[in-house]
């Protein structure tokens, strides 16, 4: 993200005192990454039609990120008629080499 795009202001936040000195303003809020996530989930859970899920998570700065659409996942499976197997598997990349 180029500094010139548009951003909120920290003061429309609920920002932890320690973080308050390292934060200047905020690109994308929390809540619209939990509703892109759990868009996310939905269109999965359509696009599969009721297919096996094999879902791969790449360690370690993907996991947060990871469990948020699971749990989507796994909410969408329980109201459903028809219940997605989901299989989970975790992958280490060296970014750097």
């Amino acid at each position: 993200v180029r500094d010139e795009e548009s951003s909120y202001n920290k003061n429309l936040f609920c920002i932890l005192k320690h973080y308050e000195e390292d934060l200047e303003r905020i690109f994308i809020p929390h809540g619209l990454t939990l509703d892109r996530t759990e868009r996310l989930a939905r269109d999965t859970m359509q696009d599969m039609g009721g297919h096996h899920i094999v879902a791969l998570c790449v360690l370690k700065g993907g996991y947060k990120f990871f469990a948020d659409l699971l749990d989507h996942i796994k909410a969408l499976n329980q109201n459903a008629d028809k219940s997605v197997p989901v299989t989970v598997d975790f992958v280490r990349i060296k970014s750097y080499c």
